[in-house]
């Protein structure tokens, strides 16, 4: 996943400089809250999502946030990310979360995922703020 993230956003540096040990990758799949699907097709990724399930602390339910979803770019608008999603749907669902999430940057070359994303949800205007611990 992390080789098609850096590929598809064209950011090697965070999605494989520093890979996690093996510990840290099975304990992360071992975690309930971690949503982390790939398509394949003829035994290649194609495609991925990687999300997070939040309890929320002003009522007894849950989000889900899409935190990245790439599609490598010979596959893209063959409904890959729409499957992804689908199947994000299904664990939602399953998880009791009452709403899935995902923010898009504004750049051009991301026109396309906003236009996924119109097609299939509601758009809320927000900022973005990284803040250092």
């Amino acid at each position: 996943m992390n080789r098609l993230f850096g590929e598809v956003f064209d950011d090697r540096e965070s999605y494989a400089a520093h890979p996690p040990d093996d510990a840290y990758a099975e304990a992360l799949l071992a975690r309930p809250d971690t949503v982390l699907l790939v398509a394949e097709a003829d035994g290649e990724m194609i495609g991925a999502l990687a999300g997070y399930v939040l309890p929320k602390f002003e009522q007894a339910r849950s989000e889900l946030y899409i935190y990245d979803l790439a599609v490598a770019e010979s596959w893209r608008r063959r409904g890959v990310a729409s499957a992804l999603i689908e199947e994000t749907r299904r664990i939602a669902r399953e998880t009791g979360a009452w709403v899935i999430y995902v923010q898009a940057d504004t750049q051009p070359e991301d026109e396309p995922a906003i236009a996924l994303y119109d097609k299939l949800g509601t758009r809320e205007e927000v900022l973005h703020f990284d803040i250092a611990p």
